[in-house]
């Protein structure tokens, strides 16, 4: 009778050791499997942070990047406006001289023509008495009046001077005299005449003035 009991004693005894190893190894899963837990958990965490500042790094590259295209493309605009600013100034002042040099294309050849023209002018104030004189002259008047409408017509103009306020964008002032009668300033006699070709002096009259 004693030996059965000390027998289921000691069977309830290693039920019970053995029911206690598997509570602490069940313990023992659940504390690792909390751990693993906890440590993939923070795995995530950590990942996700990662993930967070490198889609907040690309949001910068992109930020940058955009503003280094607007810049170029500001860039270019800059210098196709000066470009275009250039052409266009080129393209005015080609028209300019083109004008220029259509209107004033005879200067050249008026400014030779004006000695000419000062010789047959001394030679018609020459008097003259014989008939012969009479028709050389009447002959050197009829070339010097078709030489000045030829002249005309390309834009020669006879700059007044002789009674008028002294201009020095179109008279040459060589000597002043004094005239009592007249005003200070007043053109009083005119040596050589002055001629524009249209708007442009070729030659300023050269003049005496009143003191």
């Amino acid at each position: 009778m004693d030996c059965k009991e000390d027998h289921s004693v000691s069977e309830a005894t290693e039920n019970q050791t053995e029911q206690k190893n598997v509570n602490e190894q069940v313990e023992s899963e659940n504390s690792a499997n909390e751990e693993v837990e906890v440590t993939e958990t923070e795995n995530n965490a950590e990942q996700t942070e990662d993930s967070t500042q490198a889609e907040e790094l690309s949001v910068e590259e992109y930020k940058s990047k955009i503003a280094e295209l607007e810049a170029k493309v500001e860039e270019s605009e800059n210098r196709y406006l000066r470009l275009r600013a250039d052409f266009e100034n080129m393209r005015r002042r080609n028209q300019l001289d083109l004008q220029a040099a259509e209107k004033y294309r005879a200067q050249n050849l008026l400014t030779e023509l004006l000695p000419v023209i000062d010789n047959f002018e001394r030679a018609l104030q020459v008097e003259v008495t014989s008939e012969d004189a009479k028709a050389l002259y009447k002959g050197i008047e009829m070339v010097y009046n078709s030489l000045m409408d030829a002249t005309k017509k390309e834009g020669l103009e006879l700059i007044p001077a002789l009674g008028e306020p002294f201009d020095p964008t179109v008279h040459q002032a060589v000597m002043q005299e004094s005239d009592s009668e007249k005003e200070s300033g007043i053109v009083l006699k005119e040596l050589q005449k002055g001629y524009k070709l249209k708007d442009r002096v070729i030659r300023p009259s050269m003049v005496s003035v009143n003191e």
